[in-house]
């Protein structure tokens, strides 16, 4: 997007001043920085003249954004409010958007949709919306502060692992509240894996711009793993002055630069890169976690193999082990070789079915896994891995079982499923494939099938080509009499209207509108100028469901909601992958 600078914008302020001074003095000033209490003049602003309001992102001399861009409001940059910051990664221009997309929004709105949002495994085309809106430069919302705003955004990041997303977002933007939280997830992801020579690497993201102690500790860490001891030292000594290190780093830190020749023992496991310094340095080092341990800390665990079940009988750490696999934060592959090693009797095996319910959970659940991997039948294995889903279930472990479950079921020959069992084995196997949108075959005998459809497909494809298309299609459909003309075909003409496409008269297309009902109140945020809202509810609608999944009446009104509120790239998303059929 082409920026304003900031002089630019003073001189501008500086303008409106100097006309305003010139008015009448009966005559009322009018500040069109801020924003009318008057809801008629609120509601007459056009769109148009929103989104032509731009940003200034300055740039260092190698051009890296530094984007927490300050906006004075009021007569020549003065003004009693404050000053109003904005955050981001994409241009609200790229996505139909203005700065003001949240303006006319509840706080309070906001706060429940990304709570419903939060609880939905979005779909592809979902989340690309979800995160193309929530990621546009905008103002805050009515009532929430940049802080509130910003956790919702960031906590949804973190929760779904969009790594990328965040890097991006902490390159972009300057002194944030969110950013330690951001770092710290950063950080602790790279050291979880165990492996800090990928991790060190990694850490070199973040700009030097950007200073935080966690970070600047984990630098030190790794100069000193890299064998930089001179430059870890200079700045271990910089971060000692500026008392922002603490007793127990230094203690570690100086035992690994060889300044002290031993280092207490204390495993600390407030955070993760405290609990990584205390089991490189502590010799035999051994940690019980459990419930409440931090699930980077699991996942360190985990992956550098310090997690060993020596006792079987002891069933608390058992316990902890299930409960972090069903958290995402154990292997869950591990927790059926714990199940294995188990031991039962062989008569115990053969009467598993009369015997599990009598053993307490983990035991019955050792023994009707080992049941099933001796069992040879169909059938049997079936009966068995059902009443191991409810066993899981009972004590709240599906998630240690559903992909375990699957895997299995894949596995059988279908030719020897039971009929009466074919629907539930075809219920719990999940679908891995990514979701592609395939090669489009065009069938011009279907408008909304048809080449016309290449105008949104195909980028680049001319306009003028694109109308002979849609006139040369029109009079193949026009000669077929039982012709029905669809939710589909609608949601695309109504889209080639509004993009300057001359329709053929005998597609009485409004006429056709009138039978199809549209949610009145997704076309109220459209009149209310709620963009942003207005996307996050169409994200709510798709939920799971790709486009090519959704019924062509709920396609039909998303697409002419969207086409109301002029969000255009979103609408070409929705009839790329709602319209074609596709191989």
């Amino acid at each position: 997007m082409r920026l304003l600078s900031l002089s630019k914008y003073l001189i501008f302020l500086t303008f409106l001043t100097i006309i305003s001074t010139s008015i009448k003095a009966e005559e009322e000033s009018v500040d069109i920085w801020k924003k009318d209490t008057k809801k008629e003049e609120s509601t007459n602003v056009p769109i148009e003249e929103e989104s032509n309001q731009k940003i200034e992102i300055k740039k260092e001399k190698k051009n890296q954004e530094i984007i927490s861009t300050d906006i004075k409001i009021g007569e020549g940059g003065q003004s009693d409010e404050p000053e109003r910051k904005i955050f981001g990664i994409f241009d609200p221009q790229e996505n139909n958007f203005d700065l003001a997309m949240w303006s006319n929004t509840k706080g309070e709105d906001i706060k429940s949709i990304f709570k419903r949002i939060n609880k939905i495994k979005l779909s592809r085309t979902a989340e690309d919306i979800f995160v193309n809106t929530i990621m546009t430069y905008s103002y805050l919302p009515q009532d929430m502060s940049d802080e509130e705003f910003l956790d919702l955004k960031i906590s949804w990041l973190i929760k779904n692992d969009k790594i990328d997303l965040l890097e991006n977002f902490l390159n972009k933007n300057n002194n944030f509240k969110g950013k330690k939280k951001i770092i710290q997830y950063l950080v602790d992801k790279n050291i979880a894996k165990a492996d800090l020579k990928e991790g060190c690497k990694k850490s070199e993201f973040i700009g030097k711009e950007i200073k935080d102690p966690y970070l600047e500790k984990f630098k030190i860490y790794c100069l000193i793993f890299n064998d930089k001891k001179n430059e870890a030292q200079l700045i271990f000594d910089l971060l000692r002055e500026q008392n922002l290190s603490d007793k127990f780093f230094d203690n570690k830190i100086n035992f690994l630069l060889g300044i002290n020749e031993t280092t207490d023992s204390n495993i600390k496991d407030d955070n993760l890169l405290n609990f990584y310094l205390s089991s490189i340095t502590t010799p035999n080092f051994s940690y019980e976690p459990n419930e409440k341990t931090n699930r980077y800390i699991w996942e360190y665990l985990n992956a550098s193999n310090l997690l060993k079940v020596d006792d079987l009988k002891d069933k608390e750490k058992i316990k902890n082990l299930e409960i972090a696999a069903n958290n995402n934060s154990y292997d869950k592959i591990k927790i059926f070789e714990i199940y294995k090693k188990i031991q039962f009797d062989i008569n115990t095996l053969i009467n598993a079915d009369g015997i599990y319910q009598s053993l307490d959970g983990i035991e019955g659940r050792a023994l009707i896994f080992q049941r099933f991997l001796l069992s040879d039948n169909s059938e049997n294995k079936i009966k068995l891995l059902f009443l191991l889903k409810d066993l899981f279930k009972k004590d709240n472990l599906s998630n240690v079982f559903s992909k375990f479950l699957s895997d299995k079921l894949k596995e059988l020959n279908k030719d020897e499923i039971p009929e009466s069992y074919a629907k539930v084995v075809e219920k719990n196997i999940i679908s891995e494939q990514e979701y592609k949108l395939g090669k489009i075959k065009f069938d011009d005998k279907v408008l909304h099938r048809s080449r016309v459809v290449r105008y949104y497909t195909e980028k680049g494809t001319p306009k003028q080509k694109s109308q002979k298309n849609l006139n040369n299609v029109y009079k193949k459909i026009k000669k077929n009499k039982k012709y029905f003309f669809s939710a589909k075909d609608l949601a695309l003409i109504e889209s080639l209207k509004v993009d300057g496409f001359s329709i053929p008269e005998g597609i009485k297309y409004e006429d056709i509108s009138k039978k199809y009902s549209i949610p009145q109140n997704l076309l109220k945020l459209t009149k209310n100028k709620e963009s942003g809202l207005l996307a996050l509810k169409f994200v709510e609608i798709i939920g799971e469901d790709e486009m090519s999944e959704l019924d062509p009446e709920t396609v039909y009104f998303i697409v002419h909601i969207l086409n109301r509120a002029g969000l255009k790239r979103f609408r070409n998303e929705v009839l790329t992958r709602a319209l074609p059929l596709r191989s």
